[in-house]
Protein backbone atom coordinates (compact mmCIF):
# COMPACT_ATOMS: atom_id res chain seq x y z
CA UNK A 1 0.00 0.00 0.00
CA UNK A 2 1.00 3.56 -0.82
CA UNK A 3 0.25 6.23 1.60
CA UNK A 4 0.31 9.96 0.90
CA UNK A 5 3.44 10.69 3.42
CA UNK A 6 5.32 8.27 0.61
CA UNK A 7 4.72 10.48 -1.66
CA UNK A 8 5.19 13.51 0.56
CA UNK A 9 9.03 11.81 0.83
CA UNK A 10 9.19 10.87 -2.70
CA UNK A 11 9.09 14.49 -3.77
CA UNK A 12 12.01 15.47 -1.36
CA UNK A 13 14.05 12.31 -2.28
CA UNK A 14 13.65 13.35 -6.41
CA UNK A 15 13.80 16.57 -6.39
CA UNK A 16 17.67 16.88 -7.30
CA UNK A 17 16.86 14.86 -10.34
CA UNK A 18 13.39 16.43 -11.48
CA UNK A 19 12.02 19.52 -13.07
CA UNK A 20 8.90 21.24 -11.18
CA UNK A 21 6.59 21.78 -14.38
CA UNK A 22 4.11 24.39 -15.29
CA UNK A 23 0.36 24.91 -14.89
CA UNK A 24 -1.31 26.32 -18.31
CA UNK A 25 -4.63 27.49 -18.76
CA UNK A 26 -6.62 28.40 -21.99
CA UNK A 27 -8.85 31.14 -21.92
CA UNK A 28 -10.98 29.79 -25.31
CA UNK A 29 -11.61 26.36 -23.41
CA UNK A 30 -12.84 27.94 -20.26
CA UNK A 31 -14.90 29.68 -22.63
CA UNK A 32 -16.47 27.20 -24.52
CA UNK A 33 -16.61 24.40 -21.84
CA UNK A 34 -17.65 27.23 -19.14
CA UNK A 35 -15.33 26.02 -16.71
CA UNK A 36 -11.61 26.87 -15.29
CA UNK A 37 -9.57 24.24 -16.15
CA UNK A 38 -5.97 23.81 -15.48
CA UNK A 39 -3.49 22.25 -17.15
CA UNK A 40 -0.33 20.29 -14.98
CA UNK A 41 2.43 20.18 -17.88
CA UNK A 42 4.90 17.27 -17.60
CA UNK A 43 5.26 17.03 -21.18
CA UNK A 44 8.08 19.90 -19.74
CA UNK A 45 9.58 17.17 -17.56
CA UNK A 46 13.40 16.19 -18.49
CA UNK A 47 12.41 12.89 -20.11
CA UNK A 48 9.13 14.46 -21.56
CA UNK A 49 6.76 12.91 -19.43
CA UNK A 50 5.71 12.49 -15.62
CA UNK A 51 7.28 8.94 -15.80
CA UNK A 52 10.53 9.66 -14.33
CA UNK A 53 9.33 10.53 -11.42
CA UNK A 54 8.58 6.56 -10.36
CA UNK A 55 11.45 5.28 -11.68
CA UNK A 56 13.78 7.86 -9.54
CA UNK A 57 11.97 6.94 -6.75
CA UNK A 58 12.20 3.61 -6.72
CA UNK A 59 15.74 3.39 -8.12
CA UNK A 60 16.93 6.18 -5.32
CA UNK A 61 15.55 4.08 -2.33
CA UNK A 62 16.82 0.97 -3.62
CA UNK A 63 20.59 2.45 -4.11
CA UNK A 64 20.05 3.51 -0.50
CA UNK A 65 19.16 0.28 1.15
CA UNK A 66 21.62 -1.91 -1.62
CA UNK A 67 24.69 0.43 -2.98
CA UNK A 68 26.17 -2.79 -4.88
CA UNK A 69 23.33 -2.23 -7.25
CA UNK A 70 25.10 -1.37 -11.02
CA UNK A 71 22.43 -2.41 -13.30
CA UNK A 72 18.65 -1.78 -13.89
CA UNK A 73 16.34 -3.48 -15.87
CA UNK A 74 13.13 -2.72 -17.45
CA UNK A 75 10.18 -3.75 -19.79
CA UNK A 76 8.88 -0.59 -21.79
CA UNK A 77 7.77 1.01 -25.20
CA UNK A 78 7.62 4.10 -24.44
CA UNK A 79 8.19 6.88 -21.59
CA UNK A 80 9.18 4.52 -19.15
CA UNK A 81 11.91 2.97 -21.04
CA UNK A 82 13.28 6.52 -21.70
CA UNK A 83 12.89 7.65 -17.74
CA UNK A 84 15.02 4.71 -16.45
CA UNK A 85 17.45 5.22 -19.00
CA UNK A 86 17.85 8.58 -17.87
CA UNK A 87 17.77 8.23 -13.86
CA UNK A 88 20.32 5.37 -14.74
CA UNK A 89 22.64 7.53 -16.14
CA UNK A 90 22.44 10.09 -13.92
CA UNK A 91 23.08 7.67 -10.92
CA UNK A 92 26.25 6.04 -12.84
CA UNK A 93 24.31 2.92 -13.63
CA UNK A 94 23.70 0.22 -16.86
CA UNK A 95 20.65 0.38 -18.12
CA UNK A 96 18.81 -2.44 -20.48
CA UNK A 97 15.19 -1.65 -21.42
CA UNK A 98 13.18 -4.56 -23.46
CA UNK A 99 10.54 -3.68 -25.61
CA UNK A 100 8.19 -4.88 -28.25
CA UNK A 101 8.56 -4.30 -31.76
CA UNK A 102 5.90 -1.56 -31.70
CA UNK A 103 7.84 1.03 -29.90
CA UNK A 104 8.00 4.29 -31.73
CA UNK A 105 11.12 5.27 -33.63
CA UNK A 106 11.22 8.68 -31.42
CA UNK A 107 11.95 6.81 -28.44
CA UNK A 108 13.35 4.36 -29.25
CA UNK A 109 16.11 6.58 -29.94
CA UNK A 110 16.23 8.40 -27.14
CA UNK A 111 16.31 5.79 -24.76
CA UNK A 112 19.82 4.78 -26.42
CA UNK A 113 20.52 8.17 -26.73
CA UNK A 114 20.46 8.13 -22.40
CA UNK A 115 23.02 5.37 -22.77
CA UNK A 116 20.51 2.25 -22.07
CA UNK A 117 21.00 -0.85 -24.40
CA UNK A 118 17.83 -1.43 -25.68
CA UNK A 119 16.72 -4.61 -26.89
CA UNK A 120 13.34 -4.99 -29.61
CA UNK A 121 11.51 -7.62 -28.74
CA UNK A 122 8.59 -9.74 -31.60
CA UNK A 123 6.38 -9.29 -28.67
CA UNK A 124 5.77 -7.36 -25.26
CA UNK A 125 5.15 -10.47 -23.23
CA UNK A 126 8.73 -11.85 -24.47
CA UNK A 127 9.81 -8.26 -23.79
CA UNK A 128 8.30 -8.79 -20.32
CA UNK A 129 9.53 -12.15 -19.77
CA UNK A 130 13.31 -11.24 -20.44
CA UNK A 131 13.39 -8.51 -18.45
CA UNK A 132 12.13 -11.34 -15.77
CA UNK A 133 14.93 -13.37 -16.60
CA UNK A 134 17.75 -10.80 -16.57
CA UNK A 135 16.13 -9.38 -13.57
CA UNK A 136 17.80 -12.39 -11.86
CA UNK A 137 21.31 -11.40 -12.27
CA UNK A 138 23.59 -10.60 -9.54
CA UNK A 139 23.49 -6.48 -8.54
CA UNK A 140 20.36 -5.65 -11.09
CA UNK A 141 17.08 -4.22 -10.02
CA UNK A 142 14.06 -4.41 -12.15
CA UNK A 143 12.21 -0.95 -12.41
CA UNK A 144 8.54 -2.06 -13.06
CA UNK A 145 6.07 1.27 -15.07
CA UNK A 146 3.29 0.92 -12.72
CA UNK A 147 2.45 -1.81 -10.50
CA UNK A 148 5.30 -1.11 -7.44
CA UNK A 149 4.28 1.48 -4.28
CA UNK A 150 7.69 3.25 -5.01
CA UNK A 151 6.13 3.83 -8.51
CA UNK A 152 2.97 4.87 -7.40
CA UNK A 153 4.15 7.14 -4.49
CA UNK A 154 6.69 8.82 -7.20
CA UNK A 155 3.77 9.41 -9.59
CA UNK A 156 1.86 11.46 -7.01
CA UNK A 157 4.07 14.00 -6.99
CA UNK A 158 2.91 15.49 -9.86
CA UNK A 159 -0.09 16.08 -7.90
CA UNK A 160 1.30 16.89 -4.74
CA UNK A 161 3.48 19.80 -6.94
CA UNK A 162 0.39 21.16 -8.87
CA UNK A 163 -1.93 21.35 -5.55
CA UNK A 164 1.72 23.96 -3.75
CA UNK A 165 0.41 26.03 -7.55
CA UNK A 166 -3.01 26.12 -7.61
CA UNK A 167 -4.23 29.38 -6.69
CA UNK A 168 -7.92 27.57 -5.32
CA UNK A 169 -8.76 24.08 -4.81
CA UNK A 170 -10.18 22.17 -7.89
CA UNK A 171 -13.62 20.40 -7.93
CA UNK A 172 -11.90 17.64 -10.07
CA UNK A 173 -9.33 15.86 -10.99
CA UNK A 174 -8.66 14.31 -14.30
CA UNK A 175 -5.83 11.63 -15.45
CA UNK A 176 -5.32 9.12 -18.65
CA UNK A 177 -5.15 5.90 -17.25
CA UNK A 178 -2.66 2.95 -18.55
CA UNK A 179 -1.53 0.81 -15.66
CA UNK A 180 -3.01 2.87 -13.43
CA UNK A 181 0.36 4.49 -11.48
CA UNK A 182 0.00 7.60 -12.11
CA UNK A 183 -4.25 7.63 -11.63
CA UNK A 184 -2.99 6.30 -8.01
CA UNK A 185 -0.89 8.52 -6.82
CA UNK A 186 -2.97 11.34 -8.10
CA UNK A 187 -6.13 9.45 -6.18
CA UNK A 188 -3.85 9.03 -2.73
CA UNK A 189 -3.02 12.85 -3.09
CA UNK A 190 -6.25 14.12 -3.71
CA UNK A 191 -8.08 12.31 -0.90
CA UNK A 192 -5.66 13.33 1.54
CA UNK A 193 -5.37 17.24 0.84
CA UNK A 194 -8.64 17.84 -0.96
CA UNK A 195 -11.31 14.87 -0.15
CA UNK A 196 -13.88 17.04 -1.48
CA UNK A 197 -12.14 16.94 -5.19
CA UNK A 198 -13.88 14.50 -7.72
CA UNK A 199 -11.05 11.90 -9.35
CA UNK A 200 -11.91 10.95 -13.01
CA UNK A 201 -9.74 8.66 -15.20
CA UNK A 202 -9.77 7.97 -19.21
CA UNK A 203 -8.44 5.54 -20.91
CA UNK A 204 -8.86 4.28 -25.05
CA UNK A 205 -11.98 2.52 -25.70
CA UNK A 206 -9.69 0.03 -27.58
CA UNK A 207 -7.63 -0.74 -24.28
CA UNK A 208 -10.32 -0.92 -21.77
CA UNK A 209 -8.95 -3.23 -19.17
CA UNK A 210 -8.91 -0.55 -16.44
CA UNK A 211 -12.57 -0.28 -17.14
CA UNK A 212 -13.35 -3.31 -17.92
CA UNK A 213 -11.79 -4.59 -14.51
CA UNK A 214 -14.02 -2.18 -12.37
CA UNK A 215 -17.00 -3.55 -13.95
CA UNK A 216 -15.99 -7.17 -13.33
CA UNK A 217 -14.40 -6.20 -9.89
CA UNK A 218 -11.21 -8.20 -10.64
CA UNK A 219 -8.29 -7.61 -12.97
CA UNK A 220 -9.03 -8.14 -16.32
CA UNK A 221 -6.24 -9.04 -19.22
CA UNK A 222 -7.13 -7.74 -22.40
CA UNK A 223 -7.31 -10.63 -25.20
CA UNK A 224 -4.63 -8.85 -27.48
CA UNK A 225 -2.54 -6.22 -27.84
CA UNK A 226 -4.46 -2.70 -28.20
CA UNK A 227 -3.81 -1.02 -31.33
CA UNK A 228 -4.37 3.06 -30.28
CA UNK A 229 -3.24 6.55 -31.05
CA UNK A 230 -3.03 6.61 -27.07
CA UNK A 231 -0.21 4.47 -27.07
CA UNK A 232 1.15 5.38 -23.54
CA UNK A 233 -2.21 3.36 -22.35
CA UNK A 234 -1.69 0.65 -24.52
CA UNK A 235 -1.68 -1.81 -21.54
CA UNK A 236 -2.86 -5.33 -21.28
CA UNK A 237 -3.80 -5.47 -17.79
CA UNK A 238 -3.34 -3.20 -14.57
CA UNK A 239 -1.68 -4.13 -11.27
CA UNK A 240 -2.61 -5.75 -7.99
CA UNK A 241 -1.06 -2.50 -6.68
CA UNK A 242 -2.81 -0.01 -8.74
CA UNK A 243 -6.22 -1.82 -9.00
CA UNK A 244 -7.35 -1.00 -5.26
CA UNK A 245 -7.04 2.92 -6.32
CA UNK A 246 -8.52 2.78 -9.27
CA UNK A 247 -11.90 1.01 -7.46
CA UNK A 248 -12.16 4.11 -5.62
CA UNK A 249 -12.48 6.45 -8.53
CA UNK A 250 -15.51 8.30 -9.28
CA UNK A 251 -15.63 7.19 -12.67
CA UNK A 252 -13.33 6.12 -15.88
CA UNK A 253 -14.13 7.46 -19.14
CA UNK A 254 -13.14 5.13 -22.30
CA UNK A 255 -12.48 7.13 -25.31
CA UNK A 256 -12.93 6.59 -28.69
CA UNK A 257 -10.10 6.92 -31.26
CA UNK A 258 -12.19 9.74 -33.28
CA UNK A 259 -12.43 11.64 -29.68
CA UNK A 260 -8.38 10.81 -28.85
CA UNK A 261 -7.20 12.58 -32.27
CA UNK A 262 -9.77 15.44 -31.90
CA UNK A 263 -8.53 16.10 -28.31
CA UNK A 264 -5.12 15.58 -29.69
CA UNK A 265 -5.92 18.67 -32.11
CA UNK A 266 -7.79 20.95 -29.87
CA UNK A 267 -4.82 20.98 -26.74
CA UNK A 268 -2.43 21.33 -29.17
CA UNK A 269 -3.56 24.22 -30.62
CA UNK A 270 -4.82 26.04 -27.86
CA UNK A 271 -2.03 25.35 -25.26
CA UNK A 272 0.42 25.48 -28.35
CA UNK A 273 2.63 22.59 -26.96
CA UNK A 274 3.81 19.22 -27.98
CA UNK A 275 1.51 16.58 -26.23
CA UNK A 276 0.79 13.15 -27.14
CA UNK A 277 -2.71 11.50 -27.14
CA UNK A 278 -2.52 9.52 -24.31
CA UNK A 279 -2.89 12.73 -22.44
CA UNK A 280 -5.26 14.60 -24.74
CA UNK A 281 -8.02 11.85 -24.37
CA UNK A 282 -8.50 13.07 -20.63
CA UNK A 283 -10.60 16.04 -22.08
CA UNK A 284 -13.22 13.51 -22.74
CA UNK A 285 -13.71 12.95 -19.25
CA UNK A 286 -13.24 16.57 -18.57
CA UNK A 287 -16.47 17.24 -21.25
CA UNK A 288 -18.65 14.56 -19.35
CA UNK A 289 -18.32 16.49 -16.05
CA UNK A 290 -18.10 20.30 -17.42
CA UNK A 291 -21.61 19.23 -18.35
CA UNK A 292 -23.11 18.52 -15.44
CA UNK A 293 -20.64 20.41 -13.26
CA UNK A 294 -21.94 24.00 -11.80
CA UNK A 295 -20.51 26.87 -14.32
CA UNK A 296 -16.89 27.71 -13.31
CA UNK A 297 -15.77 24.94 -11.09
CA UNK A 298 -12.50 24.09 -11.09
CA UNK A 299 -10.45 21.55 -13.28
CA UNK A 300 -6.81 19.95 -12.98
CA UNK A 301 -6.15 17.90 -15.45
CA UNK A 302 -2.65 15.90 -15.96
CA UNK A 303 -0.44 16.42 -19.16
CA UNK A 304 1.02 13.50 -19.16
CA UNK A 305 3.83 13.30 -21.77
CA UNK A 306 4.88 15.24 -24.85
CA UNK A 307 6.69 12.39 -26.71
CA UNK A 308 4.97 11.97 -30.17
CA UNK A 309 6.80 10.58 -33.59
CA UNK A 310 6.10 11.70 -36.89
CA UNK A 311 3.81 9.05 -38.11
CA UNK A 312 1.64 9.17 -34.36
CA UNK A 313 0.97 13.09 -35.60
CA UNK A 314 0.14 12.36 -38.94
CA UNK A 315 -2.54 10.00 -37.52
CA UNK A 316 -3.92 12.31 -35.26
CA UNK A 317 -4.21 15.30 -37.91
CA UNK A 318 -5.57 12.42 -41.04
CA UNK A 319 -8.81 14.74 -40.20
CA UNK A 320 -9.00 18.24 -39.38
CA UNK A 321 -10.88 18.83 -36.19
CA UNK A 322 -10.42 22.29 -35.58
CA UNK A 323 -13.38 23.57 -37.10
CA UNK A 324 -15.37 21.64 -34.73
CA UNK A 325 -15.61 23.88 -31.55
CA UNK A 326 -15.84 22.13 -28.42
CA UNK A 327 -18.56 23.58 -26.86
CA UNK A 328 -20.37 21.20 -24.05
CA UNK A 329 -23.05 19.96 -26.74
CA UNK A 330 -19.90 18.78 -28.88
CA UNK A 331 -20.97 15.50 -30.35
CA UNK A 332 -18.18 13.72 -31.71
Amino acid sequence: MTLYVDIVSAAERIAPYIKKTPLYSSTLLNHCLGQQIFFKCECFQTTGSFKLRGATNLIVQALRKNDSIKHVVASSSGNHAQAVAFIARELGLAATIFAGKSISPIKAAATRAYGAKLVVCETRPEADKLTQEAANSDNTLWVPPFNHPHIIAGQGTVMLEAIGQLAEKPDAVFTPCGGGGLTSGTFIVTREKLPQAKVFAAEPLSANDAAESIRKGSIQTLPTAPDTLADGAATPAVGEHTFPYLQQLDGIVEVTEKQIAYWTQWLQHTLKLHIEPTCAMTMQAVLKWARTAPTNSTALVVISGGNISQASMAKVWETDFLSQFPTLDLAI
